[in-house]
């Protein structure tokens, strides 16, 4: 038998980057021939011969006949090109991945797609075009031999899409036709929400033990791991790690003091086994669970792949390690549903549902932020003017999940989720989600509301990526009230009011739990009357008009208005935005300030009246309610204890302090600000947060628990004579009666004889035009492996529009942040994947890559990564110590991003600033071994090309 793989035509591969570098393969089909042309024919024969073409061929190949790419809006953004609407001549490879091998990683290019596929390592353009096609091939030949979940499932949905004009639907049709001579399936295949394995209710598990884990225990436990995961390696610092932090897994003594240990570990050093270790001891002695809490989805991804150590059978793996989110991330099955029957009916795109079906039968728990669902995925869409099959339109943003009254309530990944956690050894989360969920449980429990807290287990926490955990409670503490927020409170409340928009209000999600009860009905019917004074369709345009006639509708928006006459008057914009303290307040804001209370007022008492309705239900019909019934009022409750409870009353205590115009709280810093794009603004909003957010982080989170790790790389200052004070203060540690333990552990790395540190003297960072050239001829000097990280992203747009061609000329990808239509965590895998490509990003980036070997060994700030002197930094620069506290902020941020440079023992890196005005202390957190050299720019580029071994032929 021949495969159909084997048996098709293959149109041009096409490869592009800026400039003059393209490149295509082809294998001699005809102008109009199409994968589908040749179906039957002999086999291709030879490998076909690639060839560089001109930009401008380049650009008529891709308009005009068939071709190979590996995503379709970059290509067209690098061709000079709009992107075009879904065409049967443009051949996605990525699309044909998502198709054959759902919830598969691979980062999006030619290189990734030959790592994912085990094919060789293409290293010019030329090779990358033939390797597009032998991807192909070899997609197609693994869905003739072996489809998930069943052939007749994928059949169908092939069937489906090459109705709906899928330039793969032939292809694919072909190939899963190749074993199978009829199909007995019934439906289109998009319907996955009827075959998803439901989850199952168990008993509580009780509360967690107190059996501790000695250090002993946890060095023993750290070498089984090692064994496990096939690493020989001895390293002492790694042991004294796992044996120190044991302290955390101790009985706590007193209540409201936990067992609380600072831990900094060097890159290199291997913490995440090292509590891993005493981490899963604790959590098998004792019981659910011990919480691992991030900043970035990567360092989530990080943590799941190295509990494989723990449990290498994967089905142990996802009831044992369960990675949680907070609800905004998560498939919603219902909203699928509604979009995948519109795309049946030509509302929107087909395909892009088509994918995703075919990934949430793959998934392995449904997370589309950062989980096996590929980042790439939703922008191969942005060839097609409907976006619909993104993850902002397929989960749950808006609060308006109907809990057990839903359908999908059974199947919903969000569900299983939560359970999952409840009796989970290790639940892998992030700090987001952590300090919201934790304060806001906490709120529900003092004043004694029903329901199950999701953070009752909450006892043992391990902080990673610790540096960042007050700029996390910073967010989860703050209130905002903008037109973005209230319009969405208006939506959540009302439903949608606009024409095509869906949702459901609370009309539709309470109306039936309420039954006969006349009071909880005239409630809901005052909240739904309130809740006009919100937001509601056509607000931006309303309260900021292009032509200045400002036409307000409600007191929220009579407020903005206001807002926006104070912030005109009183600050200057940038680019982004504008911002100003809120008092002393005009008389015109401090008037609808009130007006705007007393409407919030308004809104807040019926949703009051609604959540002790509901609770009134909960205890008047304990004994009949069924389990949906009660899990569907336990969901509902917590949707309004969330915003009577503590939203509403946070926004009524911020305008109450604007129209009192006292003087400022010495805990709190209230301001107002406009976000603006393209020259206009679109939204406004009044602020406020805690100077020190770490009094509310401790209150919620430290002090109920019994033990909590707070670790990093980068945690300790050395410039302070106590260098773990700071992070005493950062961490709310400062606030208990006991002092943390604190351990310091260098890395093992040898960065003297691997690193290098500069200082450029002779370029001026105010200069776009020199900051382009000194990257430019720096990533030359490298030969790629570069990563240039900046402070703004109008600069960081403006040295890639420069230096994107040059590099090009010379066989060298640039990627950037802002630029090209991916989002960060994909280019950070086309980075990691393609040894010498280079990349631009922002703090973003800095933060979230983990790239190890070549790919990595150039990294270039543009200037002095100094916090924004904002009114929010104003404030707590005055309370934590001036120059001091700026200071240690740069300083982290530099050693940081130092950090990524150097991800293995025989990793080499040089680290380049290209501010002149740098003070030298600020790089005195850069490990032991590294010397700092103030160079010009020519000795910094011969630096860095004598230093930098040359890439591999």
């Amino acid at each position: 038998m021949t495969l159909a793989a084997d048996s098709l035509q293959l149109a041009p591969a096409l490869v592009v980057l800026p400039g003059p570098r393209c490149a295509v393969a082809d294998p001699g089909a005809r102008p109009d021939a199409s994968f589908a042309d040749a179906a039957g024919h002999p086999g291709l024969g030879a490998p076909p011969t690639a060839r560089a073409i001109r930009p401008p061929d380049a650009r008529d190949l891709f308009q005009s006949a068939p071709v190979l790419v590996a995503h379709a809006a970059m290509t067209a953004r690098r061709l000079g090109l709009t992107p075009p609407p879904r065409t049967p001549r443009i051949f996605d490879v990525l699309e044909l991945l998502a198709f054959a091998r759902p919830a598969q990683f691979a980062a999006p290019s030619a290189a990734g797609l030959a790592q994912a596929l085990d094919l060789p390592d293409p290293k010019t353009p030329e090779q990358q075009a033939q390797t597009l096609q032998t991807a192909a091939r070899t997609l197609l030949a693994g869905l003739a031999a072996a489809p998930t979940p069943t052939r007749e499932e994928a059949l169908a949905l092939a069937e489906t899409l090459a109705r709906a004009g899928w330039p793969w639907g032939a292809a694919v049709i072909g190939a899963l036709r190749s074993q199978l001579p009829g199909n007995t399936f019934r439906t289109s295949g998009l319907d996955v929400w009827a075959r998803i394995p439901e989850w199952e209710a168990e008993a509580p598990p009780g509360e967690p033990g107190s059996k501790p884990v000695t250090a002993d225990d946890a060095t023993h436990r750290l070498a089984s791991l090692l064994e496990t995961a096939g690493l020989d390696e001895v390293r002492a610092a790694q042991r004294e790690y796992a044996a120190e932090t044991a302290h955390v897994f101790q009985p706590r003594s007193r209540e409201g003091e936990p067992n609380m240990m600072l831990a900094e570990a060097g890159t290199g050093v291997g913490k995440t086994l090292g509590y891993l270790a005493p981490a899963s001891l604790w959590a098998e002695a004792n019981g659910p669970a011990v919480w691992v809490s991030t900043y970035t989805r990567a360092l989530q991804r990080q943590i799941e792949r190295e509990s494989r150590a723990i449990y290498p059978d994967p089905k142990v793996r996802a009831k044992k390690a369960v990675v949680r989110k907070g609800r905004e991330n998560y498939l919603c099955l219902l909203n699928f549903q509604e979009q995948a029957n519109a795309a049946q009916l030509g509302g929107t795109d087909l395909v892009g549902h088509a994918l995703t079906a075919r990934w949430a039968r793959a998934t392995r728990d449904g997370d589309m932020t950062g989980g096996d669902f590929p980042a790439w995925l939703p922008t191969l869409f942005a060839v097609s003017p409907l976006q619909q099959a993104s993850p902002a339109n397929l989960v749950d943003r808006r609060g308006e999940c109907v809990h057990a009254g839903c359908q999908h309530y059974r199947t919903c990944f969000v569900e299983k989720a939560i359970r999952g956690s409840r009796r989970a050894d290790l639940v892998i989360a992030n700090h987001a989600l952590v300090l919201t969920q934790a304060a806001f449980d906490g709120a529900r429990a003092a004043r004694g509301s029903k329901g199950d807290a999701e953070t009752t287990h909450l006892k043992r926490i391990v902080f990673d990526e610790g540096h960042h955990l007050f700029d996390a409670a910073d967010s989860a503490f703050s209130a905002a009230l903008s037109g973005q927020e209230a319009a969405e409170l208006r939506r959540w409340i009302r439903g949608p009011e606009g024409r095509g928009r869906r949702g459901r209000g609370l009309e539709a999600r309470l109306l039936d739990m309420l039954g006969d009860r006349d009071d909880a009905r005239d409630a809901l019917e005052q909240a739904l009357r309130a809740a006009q004074a919100l937001p509601g369709e056509g607000w931006s345009g309303r309260i900021a008009p292009p032509n200045g006639e400002v036409n307000p509708t409600g007191e929220i928006e009579a407020f903005l208005v206001a807002v926006l006459e104070q912030l005109r008057a009183r600050a200057a914009p940038s680019e982004v935005g504008m911002e100003c303290a809120a008092r002393p307040a005009l008389d015109l804001v401090r008037d609808t300030a009130r007006a705007a209370a007393a409407a919030l007022a308004r809104i807040e008492a019926p949703l009051l009246a609604l959540a002790r309705a509901l609770e009134d239900v909960m205890d008047a019909e304990a004994e009949t309610l069924s389990g949906s019934e009660r899990a569907r009022i336990e969901g509902a409750l917590r949707g309004l204890d969330r915003r009577c409870r503590m939203q509403l009353p946070a926004w009524r205590a911020m305008l109450q302090a604007i129209d009192e115009n006292a003087d400022d709280d010495p805990d709190f810093v209230d301001w107002f600000d406009a976000h603006m794009m393209f020259g206009r603004t679109v939204d406004a909003a009044a602020r406020r947060h805690w100077i020190d957010p770490t009094e509310p982080l401790t209150n919620a989170v430290i002090v109920p628990a019994h033990g909590v790790l707070v670790t990093s790389a980068t945690l300790a200052d050395p410039t302070l004579d106590d260098p773990f004070a700071l992070a005493e203060m950062r961490t709310g540690a400062a606030r208990l009666p006991e002092r943390p333990k604190t351990l310091k552990l260098a890395s093992p790395f040898d960065y003297a004889a691997n690193a290098r540190a500069l200082v450029v003297t002779d370029v001026s960072k105010d200069d776009v035009r020199q900051v382009a050239a000194a990257m430019r001829e720096l990533f030359l000097a490298a030969g790629g492996g570069g990563l240039g990280l900046f402070t703004a992203i109008r600069r960081l747009r403006a040295v890639h529009e420069k230096i994107a061609a040059p590099l090009a000329d010379r066989g060298l990808a640039l990627y950037a942040q802002h630029a090209d239509p991916l989002e960060v965590g994909a280019l950070v895998d086309i980075f990691r994947a393609e040894e010498d490509a280079c990349l631009l990003g922002t703090d973003a980036v800095r933060d979230g890559v983990d790239v190890p070997g070549r790919s990595l060994r150039l990294l270039v700030f543009d200037r002095i990564p100094w916090p924004r002197p904002d009114i929010l930094h104003k404030a707590r620069r005055a309370r934590f110590g001036n120059k001091t506290y700026d200071d240690a902020i740069a300083r982290a941020r530099i050693a940081q991003a130092f950090g990524r440079l150097i991800r293995r023992a025989d990793d080499r890196g040089v680290f380049v600033m290209l501010d002149a005005s740098s003070p030298t202390r600020l790089f005195s957190g850069l490990p032991d071994g590294v010397e700092l050299k103030r160079v010009t720019l020519v000795e910094a580029i011969e630096e860095v090309a004598a230093f930098l071994p040359a890439p591999a032929p």
